[in-house]
């Protein structure tokens, strides 16, 4: 069986890569299980200089990263360039920070007596990664726990196959220690193998809310600890105050970026009735102006989707959501027409709490716009949702943004500025978008020993 890579631009195949072996996986964890007793031999500020070495090694080869995920997934040059450096940002905020940030922690009890946390690798940790971004999202998980002494093995996303093989080659022409670091291609029955076994002591999922169930369940089996970052439906919350011009360019930008197959991108626009006419109308015609084209051309805004069977599925749920009474304020929708896996931008409206698509996530370039009756019908209409991943509120009142923002629930809020992931910011959700932080300190944390010492 081999991994096949389509190129969505072309549509056409344009590298495979075999599933691994029984024996390779099994060497794979003997492997990052030497590492890991290795590694306990050895201190957070020698790990900190390897992975600035890391670090630098991404930045140096970000070209490289580029070119592969855009031919892999479709990823807009520019929007590549980035992620591959941002990559090698992640790493450096680990080695910079991360050491200060596991120092031992003193307790007292029972009065006067002294007692000590502190942080020690707990073994293997097997990430389960996503296409959409494929650097980044193997960064956030590889980076705490390689500074935490934990040893990281990837299963990432079959049509982003070239782009696990750059990243690990890449992290090994800083570090000659493999086993810190492995890419595997398995297939979904491997990867149950291997959380099973008993060196496996952390299993971190990036991806879909029904994946995150399965892992979770195969991972409570084995007693093994899981973090899961899985579905959004995020809510854009436009207040009447808001700047509308700033609203609609951080909302087209947020929506539509990598061609809309985003996480945490701006996927539901809730907009109160004061400025709706004026939001929806700018807003259509930020979208009818998007271009479609070669995602390596600088003119291009919307490249590809990343599949075919994205595209299609993206536009089922669309269909759908029209049956029930969605209305089109923007048209588009799946290019059969043409090569490549394109789908044009399309703006809905009228998505009611009876439509099988209202809570449903579109990963893709639709928006939808929610009017609301004042700030609390905002609110209601923010809530009211399965996920909890990311939001943005829009208002000139500081004050006014901070309160509707502490009573969405969400796991992360963005005032006046589209939601993103920082390397100095916890990141993560509530409810069926998962539970877990990656970036920050927080992430050096979730696979970590708390190991308590209490002195007589």
């Amino acid at each position: 069986m081999n991994f096949k890579i389509v190129n969505p631009y072309t549509g056409k195949e344009i590298a495979a890569y075999p599933v691994n072996s029984t024996e390779d996986i099994s060497d794979a964890l003997d492997r990052a299980d030497k590492y890991y007793s290795f590694q306990r031999r050895h201190t957070f500020d020698e790990r900190a200089q390897q992975l600035g070495q890391i670090a630098k090694a991404f930045h140096d080869n970000a070209e490289v990263l580029a070119k592969t995920a855009t031919e892999n997934m479709g990823k807009r040059h520019a929007e590549a360039l980035a992620e591959a450096n941002a990559a090698g940002n992640i790493a450096q905020y680990y080695a910079d920070n991360g050491p200060a940030a596991l120092q031992p922690k003193p307790y007292t009890y029972l009065g006067d007596k002294q007692a000590v946390m502190q942080y020690e690798s707990t073994g293997i940790v097997f990430a389960i990664e996503p296409w959409n971004f494929p650097y980044t999202q193997v960064m956030r998980v590889f980076a705490p726990n390689f500074l935490m002494g934990n040893p990281v093995i990837l299963k990432h996303a079959a049509i982003v196959a070239g782009c696990a093989d750059q990243f690990e080659k890449t992290v090994y022409s800083a570090m000659h220690a493999h086993g810190g670091f492995q890419n595997l291609f398995l297939t979904n029955e491997q990867a149950a193998a291997i959380i099973a076994d008993d060196r496996v002591q952390g299993v971190a999922l990036t991806g879909s809310t029904q994946a995150g169930r399965i892992v979770a369940s195969e991972a409570a089996q084995a007693l093994t600890k899981t973090t899961l970052e899985l579905g959004g439906n995020d809510a854009f919350v436009v207040l009447p105050d808001a700047d509308v011009d700033q609203a609609v360019a951080d909302g087209a930008i947020s929506r539509l970026r990598n061609a809309g197959q985003v996480c945490t991108s701006a996927k539901r626009y809730i907009v109160t009735e004061a400025i709706a006419d004026e939001f929806v109308t700018k807003m259509k015609a930020t979208f009818e102006q998007q271009v479609m084209g070669d995602p390596t051309d600088e003119k291009t805004t919307i490249g590809p989707m990343s599949s075919e069977r994205a595209r299609d599925q993206l536009q089922l749920q669309v269909d759908t959501a029209v049956e029930h009474g969605a209305e089109i304020l923007v048209d588009g929708g799946a290019q059969k027409s043409r090569d490549g896996f394109f789908f044009k931008p399309m703006l809905l409206g009228n998505l009611k709490p009876d439509n099988p698509m209202y809570d449903a996530e579109f990963f893709g370039p639709v928006g939808q716009i929610h009017i609301a009756k004042d700030t609390e019908d905002a609110i209601k209409i923010a809530n009211d949702t399965q996920y909890g991943l990311a939001g943005a509120v829009y208002s000139k009142d500081l004050d006014e943004a901070k309160r509707v923002a502490d009573q969405m629930i969400t796991g992360q809020i963005f005032l006046n500025q589209p939601s993103n992931g920082y390397p100095e910011l916890p990141f993560g959700g509530v409810k069926s978008s998962g539970y877990g932080r990656e970036m920050s300190d927080q992430a050096l944390y979730e696979f970590a020993n708390k190991k308590m010492i209490a002195k007589g």
